[in-house]
């Protein structure tokens, strides 16, 4: 969604230049991109232009900063800097910058331009992006360190694979949020306000986590494949599994590559012919007489019905491949009592 500014950034930001000298001017104009190139240019790059160091362009910048918000050309764009400001507290009074820049224009040049004027305005503060956040704008100081520890709270109380809804997620943020305007207590700012993390994120399914997980990171069939098992909720055949990938992530999963990769992988257990179902669903892993010595050694000796109804419960096979698998010599025999118990 882009808004429409009452205001014209290129005019407004040529109007504040203006009260700058020739060099001046040009400085910032490359430095911001505010040429025919939005692309702004390093320090470096401006003092080889001029045969100057980087550290005399950032001189030159910081004094043009400050001639310009002390200019009589800064004081007649007041309400530009105002509409700014509303906009910055109607999303919640710290914002994320590309969304920022995006809510008011799509247009490079345009953004570079508005930019400029965010960096010049005196109501708006930068946070540079770091290892927890991405670069944010915000009005208010206060605020901004609420959030950002309310973010660190939500990220050290998630688990490492958790997956949680949307909801879930936003009810869970809120808690965590103290001493905060009710106008700011919406899902749509608590959303934006959760874009501000790197740690934490979704998945293309919705699901909220952690973003070093390969829940939400997805990164190949086999993080596609967990996503589409999961969301089924019951094991479900290979096949299937390749052909939701393919229409709910528009990502080509051949049936052959989506099987090899479900075997290698222990986050799947192969329940019945071609039927996967998670691990963590509780399900144990390997093949049918695998399945059986478990049992056995986990509860002792039982009756072959017995046996039967407990690996039906973690096989979707026949009767009949369990009766086989029990009558390996090898593995299984009938004690006293005529009950199947595991060769040691």
């Amino acid at each position: 969604m882009t808004i429409t500014l009452s205001f014209k950034p290129k005019q407004s930001v040529k109007k504040l230049i203006l009260a700058l000298p020739e060099r001046s001017r040009d400085v910032i104009t490359k430095r911001f991109g505010l040429g025919k190139d939005s692309e702004p240019m390093t320090l470096d790059a401006i003092g080889k232009n001029y045969g100057i160091t980087r550290e005399r362009v950032r001189q030159i910048e910081d004094h043009a900063l400050n001639v310009i918000r002390k200019s009589k050309n800064y004081i007649e764009e007041k309400t530009t800097f105002d509409e700014i400001e509303k906009i910055i507290r109607d999303l919640g009074g710290i914002v994320v910058e590309q969304d920022l820049l995006d809510y008011m224009t799509k247009d490079a040049s345009t953004q570079s331009h508005i930019n400029f004027l965010l960096v010049v305005g005196h109501p708006f503060s930068k946070i540079k992006e770091d290892d927890d956040f991405k670069h944010r704008w915000f009005i208010d100081e206060g605020l901004a360190v609420n959030i950002h520890g309310s973010l660190k709270k939500l990220y050290e109380s998630l688990k490492d694979n958790e997956l949680i809804s949307e909801q879930e997620m936003i009810k869970s943020f809120l808690s965590y949020i103290e001493d905060v305007s009710e106008q700011y207590r919406t899902e749509e700012i608590a959303k934006r306000w959760l874009s501000i993390s790197k740690k934490i994120g979704k998945n293309p399914l919705g699901e909220w986590g952690k973003t070093e997980s390969s829940n939400v990171s997805t990164k190949g069939m086999r993080d596609y494949a967990y996503l589409i098992i999961r969301r089924h909720g019951s094991p479900i055949h290979f096949r299937e599994v390749a052909k939701a990938i393919t229409s709910v992530f528009n990502k080509k999963a051949h049936i052959a590559t989506t099987h090899n990769e479900l075997i290698k992988d222990p986050r799947f257990v192969l329940v019945g012919r071609g039927l996967y179902a998670l691990s963590e669903w509780g399900y144990m892993s390997g093949v049918v007489k695998d399945v059986i010595k478990k049992i056995i050694e986990k509860d002792g000796p039982m009756t072959k019905k017995e046996v039967i109804e407990k690996v039906m419960k973690e096989r979707y096979v026949k009767e009949n491949t369990i009766i086989i698998n029990l009558q390996n010599k090898k593995f299984f025999r009938k004690n006293k009592d005529g009950k199947y118990e595991v060769i040691k």
